[in-house]
């Protein structure tokens, strides 16, 4: 075969890559896309869990295309961004939060329980603010290095925080990137992280995206099964029964003297509340048993009802 032969046969077997890196990047055609940003999400969701004293919840609401300047420009002035470098693409990513992302993470970590109104100012955040996105920003990145794990082996290293957008050069402002919008839930309000990442650096992991990994395939230990359930059936807990409650004063409170009696609505046959860290697990039945009061187990409760109706009740 010819030289010339062989240079043409190349071209063609290069062509379908030419023409799939020219139409850019297809969502629906790379599904692992979904699963690496859920698990993004509830990674995030988990890494908070002992940060903050109220829930938090990231859930992602869209994944879009568009063009890296009109996604960094529509939200100047009322963002924080984290440049994020993978040394094994050689490229970087970008990671955003909002305005109301960052106010919301702020109460949230500071032990707020969201019974003042969300701030609606228009300001420059405070150096406490920074730091504390700073930190939120590493555990981000490590949450979206995780992510990857089964798809790419990749780290992400916070090289910086911006907050003129301005200053977020990744490539060249009209390059298409793919937009992961992850909505924060939290203190009855929320605020919106987006994730930017370039074409370039998803083309080359095509092939991988297309197929959706459920797992690595490993197989479980059983020897780490075993002592992982032996340990936590092991685990102490404290159990508190609640028979009534009753909104007082302060007033009411000070006036409190020994010997006093507070009445109280219950009954020989009201059910109690039985607690754990206060959450409620079972109604029961007040009785004695051997000298001891004793409580029996009369129904479980519906976490989801109790939980609309504590909503309710505020």
């Amino acid at each position: 075969m010819m030289m010339d032969e062989l240079g043409t046969e190349t071209q063609q077997k290069r062509l379908p890559n030419y023409l799939l890196d020219a139409a850019g990047i297809s969502i629906e055609r790379m599904p692992m896309l979904n699963v690496i940003f859920d698990r993004m999400a509830a990674s995030c969701t988990d890494s908070l869990q002992p940060m903050a004293g109220t829930p938090c919840y990231f859930s992602v609401s869209g994944i879009s295309n568009g063009r890296v300047g009109d996604i960094i420009k529509e939200y100047e002035g009322n963002a924080l961004a984290a440049v994020l470098y993978a040394e094994q693409w050689d490229a970087r990513v970008l990671i955003m939060l909002d305005r109301d992302f960052v106010f919301t993470m702020v109460e949230a970590l500071f032990g707020s329980d969201g019974a003042e109104p969300p701030i609606d100012v228009e300001r420059a955040f405070s150096n406490i603010e920074l730091r504390l996105v700073h930190v939120l920003f590493e555990r981000f990145a490590k949450a979206l290095q995780s992510a990857f794990a089964a798809t790419a082996d990749v780290t992400f290293r916070l090289e910086r925080v911006e907050t003129a957008m301005a200053s977020l050069a990744i490539g060249r402002s009209g390059n298409m990137s793919i937009c992961a919008n992850i909505m924060l839930q939290a203190l009855y309000r929320g605020g919106q992280m987006f994730l930017i990442i370039p074409h370039s650096v998803l083309n080359p992991l095509r092939q991988k995206l297309a197929h959706v990994v459920v797992s690595d395939g490993r197989a479980a230990d059983p020897n780490w099964r075993e002592q992982m359930e032996s340990e936590v059936q092991r685990t102490e807990v404290t159990l508190n029964a609640v028979l009534d409650e009753r909104m007082i004063t302060l007033d009411d409170v000070a006036k409190f003297h020994v010997g006093q009696v507070l009445e109280l609505d219950a009954t020989p046959r009201t059910l109690a509340r039985l607690e754990s860290n206060n959450q409620v697990l079972f109604w029961c039945q007040i009785g004695q048993l051997d000298g001891y009061y004793a409580m029996q187990v009369a129904d479980p409760v519906d976490q989801k009802r109790e939980f609309v109706d504590d909503i309710l009740s505020r």
